[in-house]
């Protein structure tokens, strides 16, 4: 299993996964579920850039109590 990378996407929790050759998203729920989550990220992003990323796609969800993404200690 590819190691999971934790982000706080504007109050939504969301893990993303490197599985060989693309990144997988899901959103995590209340209840630690996870689920895939509708969001496709290049194989070209790097790891470094992934905030950035989702920062990009999600912005419309910023609200005045999450306005940014933060990547969470693993």
């Amino acid at each position: 299993m590819a190691t999971s990378i934790k982000f706080d996407v504007f109050g939504t929790l969301m893990a993303v996964e490197w599985h060989g050759t693309a990144w997988r998203v899901f959103t995590i729920g209340s209840d630690g579920k996870r689920s895939p989550a509708n969001v496709a990220i290049p194989d070209f992003i790097e790891e470094g850039e992934l905030a950035q990323y989702l920062d990009d796609v999600f912005h419309e969800a910023a609200r005045p109590r999450h306005l940014t993404v933060v990547r969470l200690p693993e």
